[in-house]
């Protein structure tokens, strides 16, 4: 588990039941591993952040960015919370709002392909030759 600063448990759960819209579209489309089986969580508190949309098993944050992060002060931090994110093995896929709400299955298709590219080949010892295992 990641550690996370446990004072943003509190303003995590604030977050998630004020979600933007483009929160609400990608979550009705990722919630009960709908997504090629994996379990997204929203709103999660890591380290020092809270990320949108987090998928331990892929190492995964998914960041929905408004227009608020068009700033250059806003870009300079989230260069700053994706490398440290990214210092513990993580990988940040960031997305505009407006690419969430208007092209949502390209968003999916993206989000798909890393969880596909993390999932590890399976082991030789159990692979499976003509219906059964070796």
């Amino acid at each position: 588990m990641l550690p996370y600063n446990k004072v943003l448990k509190t303003f995590s759960r604030e977050l998630r039941s004020n979600q933007t819209d483009a929160e609400q579209l990608l979550w009705q489309a990722i919630r009960k591993k709908q997504l090629l089986g994996a379990q997204f969580y929203r709103q999660k508190p890591v380290v020092g952040y809270i990320a949108d949309f987090y998928c331990a098993k892929a190492k995964l944050v998914i960041e929905l960015d408004g227009g608020v992060h068009n700033a250059a002060d806003a870009q300079e931090y989230d260069a700053i919370r994706d490398n440290v994110m990214a210092s513990l093995g993580l990988t940040v896929l960031r997305f505009s709002n407006q690419q969430v709400e208007t092209e949502l299955s390209a968003v999916l298709a993206e989000i798909e392909q890393h969880l596909q590219s993390f999932k590890s080949p399976p082991s030789p010892l159990f692979a499976k030759e003509g219906g059964r295992y070796l």
